[in-house]
């Protein structure tokens, strides 16, 4: 659903005019000295899983200047604008700025953004994300009250299993040791999510979600 809504959104803004020399970068008034194209050419028939997530940003050159790391909606839904990360292309002295999405160019599926070079992208100022973490905290809590009825419910099978005889002791066990192994998966899961900065959360979202739905299922299963 969330990604429709982007799609919508993207396919639906107008841009008009030309950017400026670079300057403060916040969502809403990113400039930039290069054409522009309008961002409706841009996104139209887009996915931006495939097409644009995670793409390299390239200048007419062939030349690659960036890497499309997140795609910004302006609290305005009027301007819309690809994170690009910039710099140090394997993690090393790299930062991010804001490129407004009317800027870039799809030449044959290939993102370009024309006039630019690694310098100039690298020179332009860094875009921060807002230290706002609500949504990562309710994330991460609905994380641990899964992983809370998993730890009920592996007390309760290892407790019914002390008592039990010894082929329904067999099983309790089994269930017991599966439900442990996906709990222990999903706590790795998270760990590593908290470990990582607060803004890069959603680079984390999708390991942590297919393995709290394993511990879901495993809860459910060891339940009937």
């Amino acid at each position: 659903m969330k990604k429709r809504l982007l799609i919508a959104t993207l396919v639906t803004i107008g841009v008009s005019g030309t950017l400026g020399t670079a300057s403060a970068q916040i969502a809403g008034s990113t400039t930039l000295g290069i054409s522009v194209v309008e961002a409706t050419h841009l996104a139209l028939g887009w996915s931006v899983k495939k097409s644009i997530l995670g793409k390299w940003v390239y200048n007419e050159a062939g030349d690659k200047v960036g890497k499309v790391e997140d795609i910004i909606i302006a609290p305005d839904k009027n301007v819309s604008y690809l994170i690009i990360g910039a710099g140090g292309f394997i993690g090393i002295d790299r930062h991010d700025v804001a490129i407004s999405v009317a800027a870039l160019q799809d030449k044959g599926g290939k993102l370009v953004l024309p006039g630019a070079t690694k310098d100039i992208v690298k020179s332009m100022p860094r875009f921060d994300y807002a230290s706002d973490t609500t949504q990562r905290d309710e994330f991460v809590a609905n994380a641990r009250a899964d992983m809370a009825k998993a730890k009920t419910r592996v007390a309760d099978l290892k407790k019914k299993a002390a008592t039990a005889t010894t082929d329904a002791k067999a099983k309790l066990d089994k269930q017991a040791e599966g439900l442990n192994s996906d709990l222990k998966a999903a706590e790795d899961k998270v760990a590593e999510m908290n470990r990582a900065a607060a803004r890069r959360w959603r680079d984390f979202e999708g390991d942590v979600n297919a393995a709290m739905a394993r511990l879901r299922k495993s809860i459910e299963t060891s339940a009937s």
